[in-house]
């Protein structure tokens, strides 16, 4: 291994990249704000700021598509890397990227190098982040911050067990600690980088507290490094009041367990499980997202698309993404209100899951080997995880106004006050007929297309049924 700055590198990666005083300068003389700037002035504002996924395989067409994007008003734009790089399959990406670009799943951005990355972000006036999905990012990071990139997603939990299938929680922590470090070394130097935390996790029914819990975990992480910006990402559910809180206690739960040192960005990915088909109905989710990272207090939201339910959007349903969603963020639903106790309780009892999720683990002695044993006992745990380090044990569920419980928590360290309350949210009216698990766990994936479809079909509180 060769490295930048601590940071260790495949041989290949460090060969080509610049000097660590050239990458500094760089930075320094960057003519377009840094992603944290952007970040500052939609807190200060009290509007999020946009930001679409984007990422091809070729470097004219990724060059394209930022431009193509940039008028819809994106206040941030993405980078979104292809699956062999995120696994560091440099060759695989390499070949693919001379040959056929367009068999790519995003842009294989160590393959094409830093110069054409310093392309990228010179192309566009606002700020670019990178998107992946790597237990170890080191070289993709590396090449990142030579591109002159300020913004850096992913974590040591959130980017390895939903998308690895056997990847040790001991490798990726200490993979993404270096990642960090530098981040350390490069805040140390005036040149704040952000660092986005992947609570979005498996995208399918993520219960609030274990979003939260994994980010809290990893922020502690980050800031032992040095970090000092964290943007710290949760997943629409789908039920506002829910979302709302889940929203504010990100700023709580930071306070509580990053302290004061580090700037700290709630970030609202919008709807990411079965989306409906129809583009007025997805318009309609679309907009709903925006409205919720605005009710509750998110600082940026990534946008979804009206082509979401049937693949990769081509960039004109992104750019309409982009509108929609900063419509629904935006003054002109300020009219909307939602009721603000069942907020607080919702977040009251989201802030006390999480703590009874991750204060054993902060107990337990050294972080990394805690939250690997942890893991390993199902003390922590994430639901469909494609990964052989983790239990799967925590079953979630919709209950009847569609906000996501526990239906069944695992080995999840809760209190006998919490387990009450999550059965009593679940349990069924009188009468009901009981569903199996597969039954229940299908309905409550296909939450909004259900709600669409029955829409379509009639099902309508002013019109008498046959």
């Amino acid at each position: 291994m060769a490295e930048l700055n601590g940071l260790e590198l495949a041989p290949e990666v460090a060969a080509v990249l610049p000097g660590w005083s050239d990458i500094l300068t760089y930075l320094q003389d960057a003519r377009r704000p840094f992603v944290v700037d952007v970040l500052r002035a939609a807190d200060a504002a009290g509007r999020p700021a946009v930001q679409p996924r984007c990422g091809v395989g070729g470097h004219e067409e990724m060059l394209a598509l930022l431009r193509e994007l940039e008028p819809a008003g994106p206040d941030i734009l993405s980078v979104t890397i292809d699956a062999h790089t995120r696994l560091r399959k440099f060759d695989t990406a390499r070949e693919l990227m001379l040959d056929s670009p367009a068999d790519l799943n995003g842009y294989p951005l160590v393959s094409h190098g830093w110069r054409r990355g310093r392309e990228l972000g010179e192309a566009v006036h606002v700020p670019l982040e990178v998107r992946h999905g790597s237990p170890d990012g080191r070289d993709l990071f590396a090449v990142s911050i030579a591109a002159g990139i300020t913004s850096f997603e992913g974590g040591g939990i959130g980017y390895n067990l939903p998308y690895s299938k056997n990847v040790p929680l001991s490798r990726s922590l200490r993979a993404w600690q270096q990642v960090d470090a530098l981040c350390g070394a490069l805040a140390a130097s005036g040149l704040i980088i952000d660092r986005e935390l992947f609570g979005t996790l498996t995208a399918v029914l993520v219960p609030p507290s274990v979003s939260l819990a994994m980010t809290m975990l990893e922020g502690i992480a980050a800031v032992r490094e040095g970090v000092r910006c964290l943007s710290v990402s949760y997943p629409q559910g789908g039920e506002p009041h829910q979302d709302i809180a889940a929203l504010r206690a990100v700023r709580t739960l930071s306070r509580r367990y990053l302290g004061t040192a580090v700037e700290v960005y709630p970030v609202l990915h919008e709807f990411m499980g079965v989306f409906p088909a129809t583009p007025e109905f997805a318009g309609l989710l679309i907009l709903h997202g925006g409205l919720t990272a605005r009710l509750g207090g998110a600082t940026k939201v990534i946008n979804k698309t009206v082509q979401e339910a049937y693949g990769i959007p081509d960039a004109g349903a992104n750019a309409n993404g982009l509108r929609i969603a900063a419509l629904g963020a935006s003054q002109l639903l300020d009219f909307v209100r939602v009721d603000e106790d069942r907020v607080a309780e919702e977040q009251h009892w989201i802030e006390r899951e999480v703590a009874e999720i991750i204060e054993p683990v902060l107990a337990a002695g050294a972080l990394f080997d805690s939250i690997d044993a942890a893991f390993r006992a199902g003390r922590l745990d994430i639901p469909f995880s494609a990964s052989v380090h983790a239990r799967s044990q925590v079953i979630p569920r919709r209950d009847r106004t569609g906000a996501v419980r526990y239906g069944d928590s695992g080995g999840l360290p809760f209190s006998g006050a919490v387990l009450r309350r999550q059965a009593d949210l679940l349990r069924e009216p009188e009468g009901t007929r009981p569903r199996t698990r597969i039954e229940a766990a299908t309905a409550d994936i296909h939450y909004f297309p259900d709600l669409e479809n029955a829409f379509r079909s009639g099902c309508s509180p002013y019109r008498s049924q046959p």
